[in-house]
């Protein structure tokens, strides 16, 4: 093996061209870069949403309305389907635990209950958050709303 015979391994190399290695390799000079302009420099590197100096898309566009943080969001569940779910299971309690098993809900989801529908049995709902009418509806009938 001498020097004359080195090459570089089996697939380490991307092109053929070696650009930058003087001007008798005829890709010299500029080495493909053009003349001057930011992406003749070296450590060039574009910003996401950059336009070339044209303002960017996401400054034209017009800024609307307010997303509060401290927004949570709920699962709704009627009077109605826990009346179902009371019938069909023979619950008297009702809480996170029977509504998953139901399948209504994965637990990873705030519940609250709403007033939709009626309730005729007598049952212990627990929950995150009631409306007003589903509290008095679930009171009225004897039951218990407790919230976690």
């Amino acid at each position: 093996m001498k020097l004359n015979n080195l090459k570089p391994a089996e697939g380490s190399t991307h092109s053929s061209r070696r650009i930058g290695r003087g001007p008798g390799s005829g890709l010299g000079g500029t080495s493909t870069r053009g003349h001057k302009g930011a992406k003749a420099r070296s450590g060039y590197k574009r910003k996401i949403g950059f336009e070339g100096g044209q303002m960017p898309l996401q400054r034209r566009v017009p800024k609307s309305g307010f997303k509060n943080i401290n927004h949570k969001e709920y699962f709704a569940v009627n009077l109605s389907t826990l009346q179902k779910l009371a019938e069909e299971k023979n619950l008297t309690k009702i809480g996170i635990e029977e509504l998953i098993a139901a399948g209504l809900t994965n637990g990873k989801v705030l519940v609250k209950v709403l007033g939709n529908g009626e309730l005729k049995a007598k049952v212990d709902v627990e929950a995150n958050a009631f409306s007003k009418t589903a509290e008095e509806a679930i009171k009225a009938v004897g039951g218990n709303a407790t919230k976690i």
